[in-house]
């Protein structure tokens, strides 16, 4: 019996010592799009605050909405564009920001945040990137093309060609062709672009959000819209010009991805630290050159190092995605009979 409770206090004196004396480290859990952070920012972020972050990843702001509303996850950040910051607000899902605890926001360039209208007074949301989806032509298979949204028409390229599996992102390449705002609620407008994208279809291998870099740098695909960013980084250096990414003539989407703590974060001082970290100029300037994108942290431009894939003037003709509200289920009735 002596033995017995002898043991015992041992076990008890170990779990002591395991959860009480040993500190663990917090850990962060963030919800992003892929490879959109570089290691290093994350790296120096754990080490400086003595944490583990934990990094999952979407393909679209649709994926990542319907898993936060069916409360999956448990998230303490996540980086919505902007018409879903305004989704998930209304929603309550998210967390109001108290700014004093992110010194480093006032880097941010005013006029972007003057474009912030999906939540003016930055109560819920801290801007991240912004830019534009694109199409990216590889030039060692493709020689005769057009800076336009017509390239998917091209029945000489099909099958080689793939467009974004995103609903708002698709829809807006092809209103802003026909001359529409990419926000349109007429449901002419938006029936004449389903008829012009089921007539792109015939031409692509899929609509995908996943591979469509690997592809087009192997040579499996020719021809594929969506983010400059994914794609560059995975061009071996030196073939660089054998890539054409540009933004269409007739323009596109704009879009500024945030920071956003949800209501219920069990880390939510960690997030905030987070936050400025990534708002921190030297760290900002890392993501721009990681991503070539450019970077709406003004102070962060001087140490910037790598040429952005576009600029903010090549933005000119682009038009920011907005929350349309309950007409949103007109473009998710077109774009279930698209894929279909």
């Amino acid at each position: 019996m002596k033995k017995f409770w002898f043991t015992l206090g041992l076990i008890a004196i170990f779990v002591a010592v395991t959860f009480f004396v040993v500190p663990r480290k917090k850990v962060l859990y963030i919800y992003n799009w892929e490879e959109y952070i570089p290691d290093e920012v994350i790296k120096s972020f754990e080490e400086k605050y003595n944490c583990k972050v934990v990094y999952d990843s979407f393909a679209s702001n649709e994926e990542m909405y319907a898993k936060i509303k069916a409360g999956g996850g448990g998230y303490d950040i996540v980086f919505p564009s902007g018409d879903h910051v305004s989704i998930m607000k209304k929603e309550g899902l998210l967390l109001k920001l108290d700014l004093n605890k992110i010194p480093n926001f006032k880097y941010l360039d005013p006029e972007i945040l003057g474009k912030t209208i999906y939540d003016e007074n930055h109560e819920y949301s801290v801007p991240y990137m912004m830019g534009s989806t694109g199409i990216c032509v590889n030039k060692k298979y493709v020689k005769d093309y057009s800076h336009s949204w017509n390239i998917f028409l091209d029945q000489k390229l099909k099958g080689r060609m793939t467009l974004l599996d995103d609903m708002r992102e698709v829809f807006g390449g092809a209103l802003k062709y026909l001359g529409y705002s990419v926000n349109t609620t007429n449901p002419k407008e938006i029936e004449e672009a389903k008829q012009l994208i089921l007539k792109w279809k015939e031409n692509i291998v899929k609509f995908d959000a996943s591979s469509y870099a690997n592809g087009i740098v192997n040579g499996e695909y020719w021809v594929v819209h969506g983010y400059g960013e994914d794609i560059f980084q995975r061009i071996p250096e030196g073939e660089e010009d054998n890539f054409d990414f540009f933004i269409p003539e007739e323009g596109g989407t704009l879009w500024i991805d945030n920071m956003v703590i949800l209501k219920g974060a069990k880390n939510v001082d960690l997030a905030y630290k987070f936050i400025n970290h990534i708002l921190d100029p030297k760290n900002a300037a890392i993501i721009a050159d990681f991503l070539a994108l450019p970077s709406p942290n003004i102070e962060a431009r001087k140490y910037i190092k790598e040429k952005p894939i576009y600029t903010i003037e090549d933005l000119k003709n682009c038009e920011f995605i907005n929350d349309i509200g309950s007409a949103i289920e007109l473009y998710n009735k077109a774009w279930q009979e698209i894929i279909m």
